[in-house]
């Protein structure tokens, strides 16, 4: 069975779906591509992807309140495509919960840019991994990390899967417990870089994360928001061998 990653085009143009996905295919991804949310549904719940590259403007449900429902929903991520010009559906959408914005007309080249970078920051974590921590568990609220494994254990025993993203922004909490650490102290520990302007990666990584760990994540009690401030990591943690 094929690697890699499987890609779903939503866009009710279909000269610019049928070229993306003739694109992304010439490039290695394994591809479909449908002209609705109601169509994306149906897709989705046939076969697994990894991302989503979904148009504002379409006919019935539009791409931002589709992308809404996929946060709730799923943890695929997203790339909105928008109208050029229309700042305020990109800003939406990177609140809404995508993961990258891009504005028609486009350049394939820069598409498939987008979907790498996007595909580096959420790529499942390898199984065996050591590094500086090898050897640790972490310990916080009713979950174990096992540090070596990278794998994630609640008190029944029950594992969550962790992306690379969910490791490494949940490894910069638990080393920094209770203390204030702001979107871009954030992005520069979990990917080296510094955020553009209404750059949302983090909240959207934050809100993944809640997902797997928060009891409730509409309620979340591990990871606080802090007004103006950025994120705080409000359990105690310790180490066990």
């Amino acid at each position: 069975m094929s690697t890699a990653p499987n890609i779903l085009i939503v866009d009710d143009h279909r000269e610019i779906r049928d070229a993306l996905k003739r694109y992304l295919e010439r490039n290695g991804f394994r591809t479909s591509a449908v002209d609705s949310a109601r169509a994306m549904d149906k897709a989705m719940s046939e076969s697994r992807y990894d991302l989503v590259v979904l148009d504002v403007m379409m006919p019935g449900e539009d791409g931002l309140s589709a992308c809404r429902r996929l946060r709730v929903e799923s943890d695929v991520a997203v790339l909105m495509l928008t109208a050029l010009g229309e700042d305020t559906d990109r800003i939406i959408g990177l609140e809404v919960g995508a993961d990258d914005y891009l504005p028609k007309p486009f350049n394939p080249r820069e598409v498939l840019a987008r979907i790498k970078a996007i595909l580096r920051r959420t790529e499942r974590a390898p199984v065996s991994l050591g590094g500086q921590y090898g050897g640790k568990k972490l310990l916080f609220d009713r979950w174990t990390l096992d540090v070596d494994r990278r794998i994630l254990i609640d008190a029944g025993g029950e594992e969550a899967v962790l992306t690379t993203g969910d490791y490494q922004l949940l490894v910069a909490f638990l080393e920094r417990p209770r203390i204030i650490l702001s979107r871009d102290r954030l992005l520069d520990l979990t990917s080296g870089r510094e955020a553009a302007p209404f750059d949302r990666a983090i909240d959207n990584q934050v809100s993944r994360l809640r997902r797997k760990i928060e009891r409730d994540a509409a309620s979340p009690e591990l990871i606080s928001t802090v007004r103006g401030g950025g994120y705080c990591f409000m359990s105690d943690v310790t180490e066990s061998a």
